[in-house]
């Protein structure tokens, strides 16, 4: 114990074993979802069809992969910070990079512009490149980067739970509120922004509350009621671990993307993209947690940021390795250092116990797919995302515009690539008119001269 101790520097910083394995059960309790939402995103078979993932083995790609990531923040950084597929980046993948609306990639060539996308996250991590894309964009378009995802996920949400439905009028318009499916997602938002308003503690476990409520209900309703035949609701099904198998495609399965993936002429936009949305994860949850966990300097710069940063780039490979979406820090860690966590012991225990998790299956998979039972995660996620616009300067109008064009462009294109593009080149624009050419940092002109040859060349061929 006393090498345990003087590892994760217990007493350093204040803290105990106890409070350790406490905050480490917290947080895992906090960022569970992702074990059921995951599958169900990558895998949304009605939406994506043929293109969809092998829900069984992303599954299991979820779990290993937080778990192998979240074990590295622990035992390499010592940050008291969890790691799991990233929510808003597994919807980019599957509904702008794969989905046939999109940019039309199969699964595995996903894969492969993870993994390419995880290396080059890499590469940046061991460099001042790293801060040169950080300091680059400015703060108002981060946020609003932030916000407009809360939005997509969320518009998201209510359309696979039939709460919004296609409308050949007026695009989208309000789902039969008569379906007891549509009713239970319903059910599902209403309980989970109960949950989310409630003082103390309670509302850190929102998410897996609602969901864990919702589920109970939609079962009550399948077959108390008699609504087995309706598909919209859950069910228990078998209680066996067979759609595990599918794991032996997910993994390695960016091998066989490798082979048709430098086909397509926008994978540097999706490389882009997945690289920024991950560092910009990345350094937003260690800003977020950072001060509360006492992982800041006398100067109040990050300690081992470095370390944290390769922890999360090692990840994000690992997770392309075995089947899933980009890894990235969750900002439910805050729950567990809320309730005491200071080292990367913590971490470790969420590691573990998502590496454990994979023998729940069986319970976890009566949420996957089930939209009924995750919608309200996907809306509660959303206006988690969406509390960042608050930090957006609206005084300074090419901020305003640029943030306003990002959020509405990401929920109008349903792309989040697309939402970036059009905000920075309307940003870079609208600086060049007030003439304010040398507060817009350089990569910013050279990202929005390359976005216009995109669209130029999409336009053209």
């Amino acid at each position: 114990m006393e090498k345990v101790k003087k590892f994760f520097k217990i007493e350093e910083r204040g803290t105990s074993v106890r409070q350790e394995l406490i905050g480490g059960l917290v947080t895992f309790l906090a960022m569970a979802y992702i074990l059921a939402l995951n599958p169900g995103i990558l895998g949304d078979s009605d939406a994506l069809g043929a293109a969809a993932f092998p829900a069984g083995g992303v599954f299991v790609a979820t779990a290993i992969a937080a778990g192998v990531a979240t074990l590295l923040m622990g035992l390499f950084a010592n940050y008291p910070i969890a790691l799991a597929p990233g929510m808003g980046i597994n919807a980019f993948i599957a509904y702008t990079v794969i989905a046939p609306w999109g940019n039309g990639y199969t699964w595995q060539e996903a894969l492969a512009a993870v993994f390419i996308s995880g290396i080059i996250f890499l590469v940046i991590s061991l460099t001042p490149i790293r801060k040169w894309i950080i300091n680059a964009v400015p703060n108002g378009l981060k946020k609003a980067i932030g916000a407009g995802i809360g939005f997509f996920i969320a518009f998201i949400g209510l359309q696979n739970a039939g709460i919004i439905v296609p409308d050949a009028a007026v695009s989208v318009s309000l789902g039969d509120l008569s379906d007891p499916a549509v009713l239970l997602a319903v059910f599902g938002i209403v309980v989970a922004l109960s949950f989310f308003v409630m003082k103390g503690k309670i509302s850190k476990f929102a998410l897996i509350l609602s969901m864990a409520v919702t589920a109970v209900v939609g079962i009550a309703m399948t077959y108390i009621f008699g609504l087995t035949g309706n598909a919209g609701l859950p069910t228990f099904g078998e209680f066996n671990y067979s759609s595990l198998s599918e794991f032996k495609e997910t993994f390695f399965g960016f091998a066989k993307g490798f082979k048709t993936v430098f086909s397509h002429t926008d994978l540097w936009f999706v490389l882009f993209s997945l690289i920024y949305l991950d560092i910009f994860d990345t350094a937003g949850t260690l800003i977020a947690v950072s001060e509360p966990a006492g992982l800041l300097d006398e100067e109040g710069n990050l300690k081992d940021v470095d370390k944290a940063m390769l922890a999360d780039a090692i990840g994000t490979t690992v997770g392309a390795m075995v089947g899933t979406s980009t890894v990235t820090s969750f900002v439910e860690s805050s729950a567990g250092i809320e309730a005491g966590a200071r080292t990367g012991l913590s971490s470790v225990v969420v590691g573990v116990l998502f590496l454990v998790s994979i023998v729940a299956f069986p319970i976890f998979n009566i949420f996957i797919g089930s939209f009924a039972l995750t919608s309200m995660a996907l809306v509660l996620v959303g206006i988690l995302m969406f509390s960042q616009i608050k930090n957006i300067d609206f005084s300074d109008l090419p901020t305003l515009g640029a943030a306003f064009i990002i959020i509405v462009m990401m929920v109008l294109t349903y792309s989040i690539g697309m939402g970036i593009a059009f905000g920075f080149i309307a940003y870079v624009l609208m600086m060049m008119v007030q003439k304010r050419f040398k507060e817009v940092n350089p990569v910013m002109y050279v990202l929005a001269v390359a976005f216009i040859a995109y669209f130029a060349v999409e336009a053209l061929f």
